[in-house]
């Protein structure tokens, strides 16, 4: 938890904005990636699991396929 986890889930609720889709896993090769929460005003919080500061470095496969899917206007 080397990023303000907690104070941006601060910041979010802060928002008042609803939640849409609670915490739920994403999933890389069969394997649990991270966790999402989906906000309205498509607003989507999402964690990489086993990684550090800079999670691209840590866990570069997983931060691609965010990216990628953020980019595309997929969803994880």
């Amino acid at each position: 938890m080397a990023i303000p986890f907690m104070g941006t889930q601060a910041w979010i609720r802060s928002l008042n904005y609803s939640i849409l889709d609670d915490w739920r896993s994403w999933h890389v090769d069969g394997q649990v990636a991270g966790y999402t929460r989906k906000y309205s005003h498509n607003l989507t919080f999402a964690t990489v699991k086993n990684a550090g500061h800079t999670a691209p470095e840590y866990q570069p496969k997983n931060c691609l396929i965010m990216f990628d899917n953020w980019i595309s206007y997929g969803s994880l």
